[in-house]
């Protein structure tokens, strides 16, 4: 009977990878929606984004789904008390993106507002602005309806301690005086740089209580498409600092006549690649969902080998993929209806990148 089940499991995936390979209707697939996922291993935030999609539309399991990481601190990496910066502060940074008008809303470095990912749609649905920050932010909020409180807890006070104890290391600083391996600031720049110094950020790896980001994606049963984040960034991070998860087309990317594709990792590097808009660039094409989170995981790696990060490609019609590089495995958070439910899957993560020319 299981042999059964996975070998027509397999006949519609294969039906599905080529109707997508050709660029025609995926039929087969229509059943593999409503579809939320969400990155790493965030149970309740993806069941949550599960149910609220039954009823509710795309936007709305992303805003509730996010929602349910930023209460609980899932892994101390998104939400409050989590990822103090250098003063012992922890900032907040969201994403929401509606796939069928294109439009954005987001804040970053927003301070003592917890519901970031609610911040962020108010900014999607009331205002003509795609991103909002800083203090400024705050106030939007604040004027939303949203209560202003700190953001620290005893826990992400004790981390910042101990991190002054260790003479602030790791940190982000780079070219300047004192030497930042060694040394807390203040700094100030070194005045001629004779070469450039080895990257500290080779001590920032992604782990369990390190990778910044939840991602998701939702499409509803009408084939609407949304995409957004929520994080407090860095750990131990520039005061300022905001990283790829506000930034649409990096952390990012929806648009409900293609797909949408979320990243998570090394927000200062990944950045500079927009790889999720890379990635739905890539489906548009009529690359698979898998080989598009490949290649924009390989435009990062052929720059930098090191990085840590991953990214997850959905296409309209339900199929998903996703790649990583610079850990063993990426776990993510699937539902749809051949899974009547949520569970995790894994990839394993390669070494994708291939010499430049």
């Amino acid at each position: 009977m299981t042999l059964v089940i996975v070998t027509m499991r397999s006949m519609v995936q294969f039906t599905c990878l080529l109707a997508l390979l050709l660029l025609l209707n995926p039929s087969p697939c229509r059943g593999q929606l409503p579809l939320v996922i969400t990155t790493w291993r965030f149970v309740n935030a993806g069941e949550e984004g599960w149910r609220t999609i039954q009823n509710g539309s795309s936007l709305d399991a992303i805003e509730k789904g996010c929602s349910v990481c930023e209460i609980e601190q899932c892994d101390g990496t998104v939400g409050y008390g989590g990822s103090p910066d250098e003063t012992g502060e922890t900032t907040l940074d969201s994403l929401i993106m509606d796939g069928n008008t294109m439009n954005v809303g987001a804040v970053a470095a927003i301070r003592r507002i917890k519901n970031v990912i609610s911040v962020a749609r108010k900014v999607l649905e009331n205002t003509a602005h795609s991103m909002i920050a800083g203090d400024l932010a705050t106030k939007f909020a604040v004027e939303m309806g949203f209560k202003e409180e700190s953001l620290s807890t005893s826990t992400s006070i004790d981390i910042w301690q101990k991190w002054l104890e260790k003479t602030c290391q790791p940190n982000f600083w780079e070219n300047v005086t004192p030497n930042p391996k060694t040394n807390c600031g203040p700094y100030t720049p070194i005045r001629k740089i004779t070469k450039k110094t080895k990257s500290l950020r080779n001590k920032y790896k992604i782990g369990s209580e390190n990778h910044d980001t939840i991602s998701m994606i939702a499409i509803d049963i009408h084939g609407s498409v949304a995409a957004g984040t929520s994080t407090n960034g860095a750990r131990h991070k520039i005061p300022g600092r905001v990283g790829d998860s506000p930034l649409v087309g990096s952390g990012a990317y929806a648009d409900s006549t293609v797909g949408a594709a979320v990243a998570t990792g090394d927000g200062d590097v990944m950045l500079r690649f927009v790889p999720s808009f890379l990635a739905v660039e890539e489906m548009r094409r009529g690359t698979t969902p898998s080989e598009a989170a490949r290649m924009a995981i390989v435009r990062i790696a052929q720059v930098y080998p090191s990085f840590s990060g991953a990214v997850i490609a959905v296409h309209k019609s339900g199929i998903y993929g996703a790649a990583c590089h610079g850990m063993k495995e990426f776990p993510f958070v699937i539902g749809n209806p051949s899974i009547d439910g949520v569970h995790i899957e894994s990839v394993t993560c390669t070494e994708p990148y291939v010499t430049k020319t």
